[in-house]
């Protein structure tokens, strides 16, 4: 057999295998400086639950492959092999299926055929000595470290984190780590789509984070997790007591802290929370989220003395400069953290610093989010940035308008709607004959359902305005929709 037909044999048992060089993870999909930092955080601070290091090691494995350094990756997975050696003893077989996956094709890229093969048959040889009942059923181990790889390397894995953790609970429904995963994933999944006009009546996260924390009762991380989402049901007094056990089970986890702290933010306990954030930060500082968290609570602490008749102007502009060293912060560290550079740039705009602020605002447009709920945060941040401070009356609507047009029912389409009211009875209240003023009107209740009113009101635009194409197409839509 010539070696590129032997080559051809290998690469088609490692296709194979389970690894996260088979499980379609896009590089692009990755920070790949920022997933660093915090993997070897993680691996630093030796947070989460058994075997955590282990995955961490083969994570961090896996990243240092993409940044081509195969050294450091196959240092990593040997580490990552012993690691889970020392945690499972006896049981370590099928946790090591992945993490010998992944030596084989680390050896086959770095042109190591014969170890190659040499892993490739190791993790076949576990297979085959541990059988499960089909050929397309995976060892519960399996999927649970691919729900795990899901989960750490991409918000926008989030959903195959869930399905695999599915999968995994559906082999054993009483294991402790697989309940933790799907728990966490859950919580993720509803904090990133928070906003919505009203929370859900029944939350999943909730009710599997209840689940998970029978089988564990003490894991600071899902109390304090618990307690987050139960705030956001007004559930008070169960939330504050999930919040001291947390920081007495474990009260040195960074992500306890910030987490608790997020719960006291949201309850106005903003200096709490700050102690809290200050604290996480000693351990973990390079945390672009606890960053974030901070500069929230400066800003809200700015908000309240803004409030107070009369209110301290040094004060205001003390607070409003922690928030943005506390947000430059965030943003040097995770660069595409895009809500942080919103954030960022409307506090430049409250400083008058008009040039950084369309700077940033221009950079988050040139790196758009594919996530509507991204770029819809990101025009509203922008028209406000221009209704409040440049007065560009023209192109805050522009953008409070492309907001208004992503996500429904969000806090900011609450606010474009609420703005483009305001801007439009203003506009009236100066002419009655406003075309413009009518159009917005004519969009706010398009965009609120009521398709009668809004047709309504391009009528009347068009009788302020007969030429204008663009009402009169908008019109002619609405009436075609309507019968």
């Amino acid at each position: 057999m010539s070696d590129s037909s032997g080559s051809s044999a290998l690469r088609a048992m490692l296709q194979q295998l389970q690894s996260r060089f088979t499980w379609d993870l896009q590089k692009e999909d990755m920070e790949l400086e920022n997933l660093s930092t915090r993997l070897q955080e993680h691996i630093d601070l030796q947070l989460g639950r058994q075997g955590a290091s282990a995955l961490s090691y083969s994570f961090l494995a896996y990243v240092r492959y993409l940044q081509d350094q195969p050294k450091e990756a196959l240092s990593l997975l040997l580490q990552s092999e012993q690691k889970t050696r020392e945690c499972y003893g006896e049981d370590s077989e099928k946790r090591l299926i992945v993490t010998y996956g992944d030596l084989a094709w680390l050896k086959y890229h770095t042109g190591d055929f014969t170890e190659s093969q040499t892993y490739c048959q190791r993790a076949q040889d576990i297979l085959i000595k541990y059988p499960t009942s089909s050929s397309t059923v995976l060892h519960p181990e399996v999927y649970g470290e691919k729900a795990w790889t899901y989960l750490k390397f991409s918000r926008s894995y989030y959903p195959k984190a869930i399905k695999y953790f599915q999968k995994a609970l559906e082999v054993q429904k009483d294991d402790s780590e697989w309940n933790a995963g799907y728990a966490i994933a859950l919580f993720r999944i509803e904090m990133n789509t928070l906003g919505l006009s009203e929370e859900p009546k029944v939350s999943a996260a909730i009710t599997q984070l209840r689940r998970a924390l029978e089988i564990s009762p003490y894991d600071g991380v899902l109390l304090s997790m618990l307690a987050v989402r139960l705030g956001s049901y007004k559930k008070y007094e169960e939330a504050e007591n999930l919040v001291e056990k947390a920081l007495k089970v474990d009260p040195n986890n960074p992500h306890v802290l910030r987490y608790i702290a997020k719960y006291l933010r949201n309850q106005g306990e903003n200096n709490r929370s700050i102690d809290l954030l200050e604290r996480a930060l000693k351990m973990s500082s390079t945390s672009a989220f606890v960053y974030h968290q901070l500069a929230l609570c400066y800003k809200k602490k700015k908000f309240a003395e803004q409030s107070s008749k009369p209110y301290n102007k040094q004060m205001v502009q003390q607070l409003r400069r922690q928030c943005i060293l506390n947000l430059e912060k965030a943003v040097e560290i995770k660069p595409s953290f895009v809500i942080a550079r919103g954030d960022l740039a409307l506090m430049y705009g409250e400083e008058k610093d008009f040039d950084r602020a369309e700077e940033m605002f221009q950079c988050c447009f040139t790196n758009e989010s594919s996530e509507q709920s991204l770029r819809q945060v990101i025009h509203h941040r922008y028209a406000e940035f221009h209704f409040y401070h440049t007065r560009k009356q023209a192109e805050a609507i522009a953008h409070y308008e492309k907001a208004l047009q992503l996500v429904p029912k969000t806090w900011e389409w609450k606010q474009c709607i609420k703005k483009l009211k305001q801007i439009a009875d203003g506009r009236l209240s100066e002419d009655k004959n406003d075309s413009l003023a009518y159009s917005l009107l004519a969009q706010v209740a398009k965009a609120e359902g009521d398709k009668k009113t809004a047709a309504e009101f391009y009528e009347k635009a068009l009788d302020c305005d007969e030429d204008n194409s663009e009402y009169l197409s908008a019109l002619m839509e609405l009436r075609m929709e309507l019968h």
